[in-house]
């Protein structure tokens, strides 16, 4: 294998998880407490295994760990674990509270950071912050019982930090080759005493063996002093080395005495090596072998002092693993920085290139192994018992079968793959590793994950729920990027997932639009308590909901369709078809929207100037739920600028399109500009002709509605002193609420009420980029809303995103705006912590603070997409000389 290839050149390797992918971060934060590991009767996942359970525990899906590396399919982990002398358990393990624990949901309690990867983790690095106190477990537990209305109690709101007094703990990989790989922990002591710190790299393995009688057991045992080897039928031997330590071996076997008080299968069970270290107990294996090891080090360390400990996993044997360690890791960090390099403009700032390097390593950072056979969770495999579950979850999804590295969402609070932020996902790959983009785009699309009806798998909590179909958005998106660098279309991948694409809307036609009007329903579609009732179950008397997000979400489906449709026509005219097809249904759905039930009424209001949702009761009677939110802002994503010279191309596809509109004048006359092209020859496909995209700009850019200092609000703030109230069978009401959710809707783990999310502001910059594409320079709008300044399309997204870009920008204080003040002012003032960023699953619509997961780098990893193509446009107008002038503008 050659170990000489730089980053770009790893990644333009065949069959990634054969070679430089083989290894990766692959580990989940959390394991305990997710649906694949619980085999309760009444599907009490999170108490089933819970933080206290897991040391125990041995999974039957996979592993977890503190800034874990393992194999592409798990078969071998390896992640170092901490213990500060003073914890009555080892640090295996991010501490955090169950949904019913926190007073917003689900809530890691820890401090860490992802530093650096790069695509192919050939170099990676992580941060993660150790007290040297005991760790204030029941502390957090116990504050945390607070009201939704108060602020959730953090570790640093505890004294776990105070005088500096924990560990800075760098977990750093290289790769010299494919499965050579090089581990390197380095700890600060960063109080002002000496202070003692054990650290204890772990290697074991995942047992697979439990539960599938084809293998036997692996083991790990003792050759040297200085070197273990793990054997396995599935990945052959690892020679792993260390220096000094004590070698320490047990089983991955769940400790059966004390999670279920019945006798244990082993002698030296899941838990030995945290029993023997904590307690003394003679739990670790005297024969020095086992299917779980460590190496025990001990230091105490002078304040500011550091220790580093080097360990090596190789496939093979190495007679001196020292030697070259230092050179390794320097190359790797060199190749590194010179791939960032490359792909963020040396013209941002300095503070920007951080933003966007930080956030695409948390996205690398967050790939996970994640495996769930649903038909052996729910009846049992070969030879094992039917588990004893009522009413248990997923039993129409047994074809699915997932074994793959996954993009999570967030690997510990949301440890399991979700449909829609996984498109979001690879809006971003494309941009470090456009191959794991489209292979990700894919696998959702097999036969092994989509239902044989067509439906993508929303989630494990339930895979049944309904997410925005935004997959199609993704492929086209990753289509463009990759054409755009690489000037050459992938149109393999483009028609294998248009193929499967087709099922899947046709599962949205049959299933979503069961009255076949082109109106669509869908439930909470991913927007969780926007809704001034739960959307998935309407009061009594309604019978149904014509969502202006669902319908509109499948305007824009339909438009990526046709777009996909146009690409490949180019080479095969059979595909003219489908367009036409396509071009017929947006046209179909366009005028849907605008007549509803007996009386024709609209998504749209004339009154208003903005969209809402319609439900039709069950007398007959239609009625607008005149909530001002996202809901209403979702029909500008339905555009698409398309170059004259494509239809020229496309003969067929041309004809077929006039007569459509000629039949039917009346749709055509619903969707912008369709029969016309602009100055440059494009034309504009779009539900939002130029009047309604000018009044719904006008409370889209109002301060007092959508505009935040940070970017869009969810629901517009208008509805803080104005609630909006539904009396039907009860009272129904929403309001603005910036911040966290104050209602246990969907679990209230998350609020689409007020707060900022950067999924949907991408899209919205997107759409306007797309608009001004067509538009040109000329036409311009108020920004903000009533400000008297005139801006073009182009430049209000260019606003839009500095808002955006303000969180990741530090205040008056020195703190990132999205940062939580904390009682010792950390982020603002503290040289070891004020540079860390993280990513936040959303952000309060005011004050900007980052709100629900706080790794989310799955989504909010687009604000590098944003400050990059900030500066694509500027550099674009630059050499095309375009420019917005105070004269020659036409005002919209």
């Amino acid at each position: 294998m050659n170990n000489k290839l730089t980053e770009a050149e790893r990644l333009a390797v065949s069959d990634n998880y054969k070679n430089w992918k083989r290894w990766g971060p692959y580990l989940a934060d959390r394991q305990w407490g997710t649906v694949r590991e619980d085999y309760s009767k009444f599907g009490h996942a999170w108490d089933f295994v819970n933080h206290d359970k897991a040391r125990s525990n041995a999974y039957r899906w996979g592993e977890e760990g503190i800034a874990g590396f393992c194999d592409s399919r798990e078969i071998l982990c390896l992640a170092p674990v901490f213990w500060n002398g003073k914890d009555k358990i080892l640090k295996e393990r991010l501490f955090g509270l169950t949904n019913g624990q926190g007073n917003h949901g689900e809530d890691v309690k820890e401090l860490y950071f992802h530093q650096v990867s790069s695509p192919t983790h050939s170099y990676c690095k992580y941060l993660y912050k150790y007290p040297q106190k005991k760790f204030p477990y029941a502390e957090l537990v116990r504050e945390n019982k607070r009201s939704r209305e108060e602020s959730e109690f953090e570790i640093l709101d505890t004294a776990a930090f105070e005088k500096n007094n924990y560990f800075d703990c760098f977990i750093e990989y290289a790769k010299a080759d494919v499965g050579d790989i090089l581990m390197k922990i380095t700890v600060v002591n960063r109080g002002k005493k000496r202070a003692d710190l054990h650290v204890l790299p772990h290697l074991w393995f995942r047992n697979y063996w439990k539960h599938n009688e084809r293998f036997d057991r692996p083991e790990i045992k003792a050759v040297a002093d200085d070197c273990l080897v793990s054997r396995s039928i599935r990945n052959g031997n690892y020679y792993f080395y260390h220096e000094n330590g004590e070698q320490l071996f047990c089983e991955n076997e769940t400790n059966n005495e004390r999670i279920y008080k019945v006798p244990n299968d082993d002698d030296y069970v899941k838990d030995g090596i945290n029993d023997y270290v904590i307690h003394g107990e003679k739990t670790v294996n005297p024969d020095k072998k086992g299917s779980k090891s460590a190496i025990w080090h001990s230091f105490s360390l002078e304040a500011g002092e550091e220790k580093t400990i080097r360990v090596r996993l190789s496939k093979g044997k190495l007679e001196n693993p020292w030697l070259d360690f230092d050179q390794v890791f320097k190359e790797r960090i060199t190749e590194c920085e010179h791939f960032y390099n490359r792909k963020i403009s040396e013209n941002l700032p300095e503070a920007h290139k951080t933003i966007a390097k930080k956030a695409f390593s948390g996205l690398l950072w967050t790939k996970q192994f994640y495996y769930y056979d649903v038909y052996k969770w729910l009846f049992g495999g070969q030879q094992e018992s039917e588990p004893k579950r009522v009413d248990p979850r997923n039993s129409s999804w047994q074809h699915l079968t997932n074994r793959h590295i996954i993009s999570m969402p967030d690997k510990w609070e949301y440890p399991w793959y979700a449909a829609w932020d996984l498109a979001f996902h690879m809006a971003s790959f494309v941009e470090i590793d456009p191959y794991f983009a489209k292979e990700q785009l894919l696998l959702v699309l097999r036969e092994s994950y989509m239902h044989p009806n067509g439906q993508i798998p929303a989630y494990e909590w339930n895979f049944s729920d309904v997410n925005p179909p935004v997959h199609s958005w993704a492929v086209w998106s990753v289509y463009e990027k990759d054409l755009e660098t690489t000037g050459k279309g992938d149109t393999s991948f483009l028609e294998k997932a248009f193929q499967k694409l087709l099922i899947n809307f046709t599962w949205w036609v049959n299933q979503k639009d069961k009255h076949g009007t082109n109106l669509f329903e869908g439930g909470f579609l991913g927007l969780d308590n926007i809704g001034v009732f739960d959307r998935n179950h309407m009061p009594p008397g309604i019978t149904r909901m014509q969502q202006a997000d669902a319908t509109s979400w499948m305007a824009m489906f339909t438009l990526n369709m046709l777009r996909m449709s146009l690409e490949l026509a180019k080479t095969n005219k059979i595909y003219e078809e489908s367009a036409a097809k396509f071009f017929r249904h947006f046209l179909n759905i366009a005028g849907a929207m605008h007549h509803i039930g007996e009386k024709n009424i609209s998504l749209w209001d004339d009154e208003d100037k903005f969209y809402y949702d319609v439900v039709e009761m069950s007398n007959g009677r239609t009625s607008r739920l005149k909530v001002r939110s996202l809901v209403g802002i979702i029909p500008m994503f339905a555009v698409e600028v398309i170059p004259k010279d494509l239809f020229k191309e496309l003969k067929e596809f041309k004809y077929r399109a006039a007569e459509i509109i000629r039949t039917r004048p009346d749709l055509a006359s619903l969707i912008s500009r369709i029969e016309e092209t602009n100055i440059d020859g494009k034309y504009l496909f779009s539900i939002m002709r130029g009047f309604r995209l000018e009044h719904l700009l006008k409370r889209l850019l109002d301060e007092k509605e959508f505009l935040s200092d940070y970017g869009i609000r969810s629901l517009s703030k208008y509805h803080e002193a104005n609630p909006f109230v539904f009396k039907h069978n009860g009272h129904h009401q929403i309001q603005y609420e910036a911040g966290e959710s104050r209602s246990n809707m969907f679990g209230g783990n998350s609020n689409w009420r007020g707060p900022i999310w950067m999924p949907l502001n991408y899209m919205i910059v997107q759409s306007l980029r797309k608009f001004y594409s067509y538009y040109g320079p000329e036409y311009v709008y108020e920004f903000p809303t009533g400000s008297g300044n005139k801006l073009n399309l182009n430049e209000i997204a260019d606003e839009l995103t500095k808002r955006l870009t303000r969180l990741f920008e530090r205040d008056e204080n020195g703190k990132f705006h999205y940062h939580n003040e904390d009682r010792n002012h950390v982020f603002s003032s503290n040289e070891h912590f004020k540079d860390e960023h993280l990513f936040y699953e959303f952000f309060d619509g005011d004050t900007g603070k980052g709100l629900g997961a706080s790794h989310q780098t799955g989504w909010t990893a687009l604000i590098a997409n944003l400050i990059m193509e900030m500066e694509q446009s500027k550099n674009k107008e630059e050499v095309l000389g375009l420019k917005s002038t105070k004269n020659n503008v036409k005002q919209a």
